[in-house]
């Protein structure tokens, strides 16, 4: 298991590297001048020449990349030329909001999804077994701002059910911040009115997203519980009299659920990168709207820096995901190459 860890965390290290590089480069062949758009159109040329000095933009090449990659093993991922924050602090600033919104949405998804694959496993054929099949073909295909339009004129504009988009209503204070994430700091503070109205505000997105999510997951677990329950040891089980609940999830769930894990890292890991169009729709304050921002504005400084924390997240996802591997079946040996 050690050596195991060890070979990952070094091909992360690669792979970071890898992207660093990339990023770099492709930085210097934008074909628009993002200095010149800091400035504005009407900044006179002197302006953007004293802005290219002071970025260090006007040295050779091989000196930016090398106080570029000095910087990031300082942990200095630049400034931000849109917030003038160091970007860094802006990705702890955003970056919370996306893992609260993801979490609560892989929650949705894997709630809702393994029970619907198991049953529409189960039954086989049968009106669940559609329902499911219409469900998740709903959510592989429906536009995600579409549905997050609906969601918000009827149960929003419509029924009022549901909070204004948002985190939180404006006229209530956030509670200190500890770990960032409202639903937690507001339990430490024991604040239950921004607790339950943070959870309003999330109830909508979370929805849309975990539809998306839901889909897949509900698909592969069905895909897999019908090669499960074809094996010859399920059929063995149940000439022995086991109980068919016990059969279903000791023997079945176990080992249907192998590739099922793989979706759901893949899963949160795209969640964690930051959804653009539903944190833009329901106006949430994450990692999606300053990235999307920052591309267009053209600040490579906050691009690199989401760049190398989404390929971190998704080398993270996959790596648990193998973790999660060994403990669902045994006979998975990581130590093997």
């Amino acid at each position: 298991m050690l050596q195991y860890l060890i070979r990952r965390l070094v091909t992360l290290l690669i792979t970071l590297a890898g992207i660093m590089v990339v990023t770099f480069f492709i930085s210097l062949v934008v074909p628009i001048d993002p200095l010149a758009a800091i400035a504005g159109p009407q900044a006179p040329q002197e302006t953007v020449e004293r802005l290219r000095t002071l970025y260090g933009f006007d040295q050779p090449i091989y000196v930016q990349f090398s106080r570029y990659f000095q910087r990031l093993l300082q942990g200095d991922l630049g400034t931000s030329f849109q917030t003038g924050r160091p970007v860094l602090e802006d990705i702890f600033q955003y970056f919370p909001a996306t893992i609260e919104l993801a979490t609560m949405s892989l929650i949705v998804s894997i709630i809702v999804g393994i029970p619907l694959g198991i049953l529409s496993a189960v039954y086989r054929n049968s009106p669940i077994d559609h329902f499911s099949r219409i469900l998740s073909l709903i959510g592989v295909s429906m536009p995600v701002f579409w549905l997050g339009l609906v969601l918000l004129l009827v149960f929003y504009f419509k029924l009022g059910w549901f909070p204004e988009p948002g985190r939180l209503d404006i006229m209530l204070i956030e509670p200190d911040r500890v770990t960032g994430l409202l639903l937690i700091d507001s339990l430490i503070a024991l604040d239950w009115e921004v607790f339950w109205d943070a959870l309003k505000h999330m109830a909508l997105p979370a929805s849309v997203l975990g539809l998306y999510g839901l889909a897949g997951i509900a698909r592969i677990v069905r895909s897999s519980m019908l090669d499960v329950l074809s094996q010859e040891y399920i059929k063995t089980a149940r000439i022995k009299g086991l109980n068919e609940f016990l059969v279903l999830t000791r023997h079945a769930l176990r080992n249907a659920l192998v590739p099922a894990v793989t979706v759901i890292g893949l899963t949160y890991g795209g969640l964690l990168e930051g959804s653009v169009l539903t944190e833009t729709i329901f106006s949430w304050p994450g990692l999606g709207r300053y990235l999307a921002t920052a591309f267009l504005t053209l600040d490579l400084n906050a691009v690199v820096g989401g760049t190398m924390l989404v390929a971190l997240t998704f080398s993270l996802a996959n790596l648990a995901v193998d973790l999660i591997y060994a403990f669902l079946n045994p006979k998975i040996t990581l130590a093997q190459p």
